[in-house]
């Protein structure tokens, strides 16, 4: 039996980030898309032209919130102001879950407005487990929590990151969001085996995946978001969907982004790699 409701998400099949270039092309030609992607922050406003976007994509297409500010891992408490902002964008979009990264970004009051790793520790585990059930209980509806592109480690983690997001998700009773490309862009840079990560996480709590492109530099890779998907990504997202099973996926291109047309059709190679 699952763990939870997470797996359970099948019916999404595969989808993009709404992206403000985009916008007049969705609403003129409402192209085939399962559903869209929104960074919550960018509609956690009182009104204007991004609203009133989003009320004309959710009047033809589903939506799912993902966010960049939550901050889990952060010892300082949850923003609450933060939160009941959130709290109204979810019930306007009536997203089925929402996501953030699995990450701290911010210290006394201050904002890095960045996507910092965690030390792999007990307490760090305790932290973000214990503000992920507060989240979730403020907001009434799951979080799945979002693997990290990294490129720097801490001498005195006590495990493996998979260990960690594995753990955090139990304790917290949440769903994972696997980013396939940040498993990939951090195996590279830390020299671990990618297979190894996927194969050790709790199939039952991945709610989604994100594919995406990177920037390969040789001694390290970046998680670019502008490029299309490397080959080594596809193969590993592929692996992942033998072992988790159908699962949404999202395709990430915030960069250098192409047309509509272009996104879409890179999108849709996922569907390839998942009956491979």
């Amino acid at each position: 039996m699952p763990a939870n409701q997470f797996n359970g998400f099948t019916q999404y099949n595969i989808g993009i980030g709404l992206r403000t270039a985009h916008y007049t092309q969705i609403l003129e030609q409402r192209p085939p898309v399962d559903w869209f992607e929104i960074i919550s922050e960018n509609y956690m406003i009182d009104g204007g032209r991004p609203l009133d976007i989003l009320d004309q994509i959710l009047a033809h297409y589903r939506v799912i919130q993902h966010g960049v500010s939550m901050y889990f891992g952060s010892t300082e408490p949850l923003n609450r102001a933060y939160l009941k902002r959130l709290k109204a964008l979810v019930r306007r979009t009536k997203t089925p879950w929402i996501s953030d990264h699995l990450c701290w970004g911010s210290a006394d009051g201050c904002y890095s407005h960045d996507l910092l790793p965690l030390p792999y520790t007990e307490e760090a585990i305790e932290i973000t487990a214990r503000k992920i059930r507060e989240a979730r209980d403020f907001l009434e509806v799951p979080i799945a929590v979002e693997n990290l592109s990294s490129y720097a480690e801490f001498k005195h983690s006590e495990m493996t990151e998979w260990e960690f997001l594995s753990e955090v998700a139990e304790r917290a009773d949440c769903g994972i969001l696997l980013d396939i490309n940040n498993i990939y862009v951090s195996s590279r840079n830390h020299g671990f085996d990618p297979l190894t990560y996927l194969n050790n996480i709790p199939v039952e709590r991945v709610a989604q995946f994100h594919i995406a492109g990177h920037s390969d530099y040789g001694q390290y890779i970046l998680d670019t978001h502008d490029h299309p998907v490397a080959d080594p990504v596809w193969q590993l997202y592929a692996a992942a969907v033998k072992r988790i099973g159908p699962t949404a996926t999202l395709l990430e291109w915030d960069d250098n982004i192409p047309s509509l047309d272009e996104v879409l059709a890179e999108a849709h190679k996922a569907k390839s790699y998942a009956i491979a």
